[in-house]
């Protein structure tokens, strides 16, 4: 199974849609396996957006990501950083299609609701950012067999 990394932005938090976007993973048949509340500090948003931090709008993406707390998740499933990613939708909220998180919670470029990774790599990069092996959990779900077939 693959892990993928979402994070749950504070416009989200501060808006009261943290149940409702863990809740559409969570029935797609994606697994939960690590999560926690977060604040952003100034050192560890320049590190996770390293590859933005020299843009001119980078300071209005720290102000934006330190303005609340944010919920940090870990998926887990069968092609999970695709299917995430689908879910999730185009980064301006106002692009994003209908029946997307982006298309169907925010109206933003910036305040787009939530991170997802973008590839198996950065995955792994970020969850490694963000979680230690003990924040991890391995359960069975009684409802695999009903997400899967045995050749999946």
């Amino acid at each position: 199974m693959e892990k993928t990394f979402v994070i749950i932005k504070p416009c989200s938090l501060q808006r009261g849609l943290v149940g409702e976007i863990l809740s559409r993973f969570e029935k797609k048949g994606l697994k939960i396996v690590a999560l926690k509340m977060y604040r952003f500090t100034k050192e560890k948003c320049a590190e996770h957006y390293s590859h933005l931090v020299s843009k001119p709008f980078y300071p209005i993406i720290e102000k934006s990501m330190m303005a609340a707390p944010v919920i940090l998740v870990a998926f887990e499933g069968v092609d999970a950083v695709e299917v995430v990613r689908q879910m999730t939708g185009s980064t301006n909220g106002r692009k994003a299609l209908p029946g997307t998180v982006r298309g169907d919670l925010c109206m933003s470029h910036q305040e787009n609701v939530i991170h997802a990774s973008d590839s198996i790599e950065n995955a792994q990069a970020e969850l490694a950012r963000f979680f230690t092996a003990e924040d991890f959990f391995e359960y069975d779900s009684p409802l695999l067999s009903y997400l899967y077939a045995e050749d999946e």
